[in-house]
């Protein structure tokens, strides 16, 4: 499959399983201001091979903006949740004069169903459309960067079940209103907690195959390398894992679906 303005001869698109990107786009709004925000070039790469200009991009954690700033250089419609009031002041700073497209950014626990039913519905009926055309979401990695104090926030979250149940729950509420065989995306690294490897992708994955009806597109492995924890210290970091039992993080996962409901 390739978007119908993509020519495949002349593309950048990556069809590869394997991401190799050296830094991130620091290009138009861009900025590496956030813990946990991602490499521009992820969303860029998702919403051209699967969306079309002026097609509607969900996304239920909004964070620092990225996938919004990338909808505006693409010519695609964004509707976006998070729970952190000052980032969503930040950005929406950040998009005045912005006449090209059509952008919401609401601020909504994903998990509450009924809240997020309400905005959606008042959303879509005065875009006057049925549904998104596409999906992303790149959720806090349970509690290892905390981005507010709000019970609700899955940053806060240490209990892995209980973190699965409700990034689920949000999951269950955004694909309610993803068009039937539209593609989603989901963005997530593994963790190390107590000594001990977590991965958390691969519940995530799982979780999502066996709540939904889906098929599974692609297993993406992105490197990150030059992320900004480790910006100047590569070094210490090598020290400290040789001198110990453990590896580096330098991967995280992009799953992709297709939702057949």
């Amino acid at each position: 499959m390739i978007n119908t303005e993509e020519n495949w001869k002349t593309t950048d698109l990556n069809p590869d399983s394997l991401w190799l990107i050296d830094k991130r786009d620091s290009s138009g709004k861009h900025e590496n201001n956030y813990h946990g925000n991602f490499v521009p070039q992820i969303p860029n790469q998702l919403i051209r091979r699967y969306t079309n200009k002026k097609d509607t991009v969900l996304e239920l954690f909004t964070g620092s903006g990225t996938t919004l700033y990338e909808c505006e250089k693409l010519n695609r419609h964004y509707i976006g949740f998070d729970i952190n009031k000052d980032m969503i002041s930040h950005i929406n700073k950040k998009m005045i004069g912005t006449k090209n497209i059509h952008f919401c950014i609401n601020e909504c626990d994903v998990t509450n169903t009924k809240k997020m039913s309400l905005v959606m519905e008042k959303v879509l009926a005065h875009r006057k459309i049925g549904a998104a055309d596409f999906l992303i979401a790149h959720p806090p990695y349970m509690d290892i960067v905390k981005f507010t104090e709000k019970k609700e926030d899955l940053s806060n979250i240490s209990n892995l079940q209980t973190f699965i149940e409700l990034f689920t729950l949000s999951m269950k509420n955004g694909l309610t209103y993803l068009g039937k065989n539209k593609y989603f995306a989901v963005v997530i690294g593994d963790v190390y907690k107590k000594s001990e490897v977590i991965p958390l992708g691969f519940y995530v994955m799982n979780s999502i195959k066996q709540n939904f009806k889906v098929k599974m597109k692609g297993i993406i492995v992105k490197n990150i390398e030059g992320n900004r924890g480790k910006l100047g210290s590569q070094g210490i970091w090598k020290y400290r894992a040789l001198n110990s039992d453990y590896y580096l993080f330098k991967h995280e996962y992009i799953f992709v679906f297709k939702k057949e409901f």
